[in-house]
């Protein structure tokens, strides 16, 4: 057994600081469970958003070292516990209170993608191929790291023009989903704002699920808004047909 110091951001509506405590640290740990001890004997009054404590629901994320984790998915032994380990709130949402941020802007966001849409003439059949390709989007458990760590919300603050890598994600889902009859090709470039996506691929980094957010979302969903409004062939035969 051994001893941690554990720096954590202590505070309300974006201010406050970070405060340090000590707490024991045995083998299997992970963040949180660090996090809850200190909250049990040290600061009652510590606020933490958490529920599963199994990688899939997204409640836990915050920032650990700097980086965006899910605090019940990160071990102490992959951390330098001889250096305090610093955990502190997602930067990208409003600060609430502690280690928990607002994220409903999400929800709102949610709200105004084109929902899932079926054409009743088409036959419901599809190769295996076509229902396997969104398949891997329906593992997102919402954590919204990939939002965090996004430079275009991050650091730009653009959530009125831009709808974030998760949500792309989903758009990727409806768009790619064989069964599904609308379009949102127009959404995306005139209200989604997926042209500002320069696909650093720091939300693909960060996925606690190993979506490739970029490359099998992101860039598919491009290229098909180039395709239908920015490709001169494809507007010549539109012209013709």
């Amino acid at each position: 057994m051994a001893t941690a110091t554990f720096r954590i951001w202590r505070g309300e509506r974006g201010g406050g600081g970070f405060q340090d405590y000590k707490t024991e640290v045995t083998e299997g740990m992970v963040v949180l469970d660090a996090v809850h001890q200190i909250q049990a004997a040290d600061a009652n009054d510590l606020s933490v958003r958490w529920n599963c404590k199994a990688g899939k629901c997204g409640s836990c994320s915050a920032e650990i070292n700097g980086h965006p984790k899910l605090m019940c998915m990160t071990r102490l032994n992959t951390l330098d516990l001889s250096e305090p380990v610093t955990v502190e709130p997602m930067k990208t949402f409003p600060h609430v209170r502690d280690l928990v941020t607002d994220v409903s802007w999400n929800y709102k966001v949610k709200e105004n993608i084109r929902k899932f849409k079926s054409d009743p003439k088409r036959a419901w059949n599809a190769q295996q191929a076509d229902v396997d390709r969104p398949q891997e989007f329906r593992k997102c458990i919402e954590c919204y790291l990939c939002q965090d760590v996004c430079h275009v919300l991050r650091e730009h603050g653009l959530h009125d023009e831009f709808i974030g890598p998760r949500f792309f994600v989903y758009t990727a889902q409806l768009e790619m989903n064989p069964f599904d009859a609308d379009d949102r090709l127009g959404d995306l470039k005139d209200k989604h704002g997926i042209g500002y996506c320069n696909i650093t691929k720091c939300c693909t980094a960060v996925c606690p699920e190993e979506i490739k957010i970029t490359d099998n979302a992101i860039i598919p969903l491009k290229e098909r808004v180039v395709d239908e409004f920015y490709d001169p062939l494809s507007r010549l035969f539109k012209i013709f047909r």
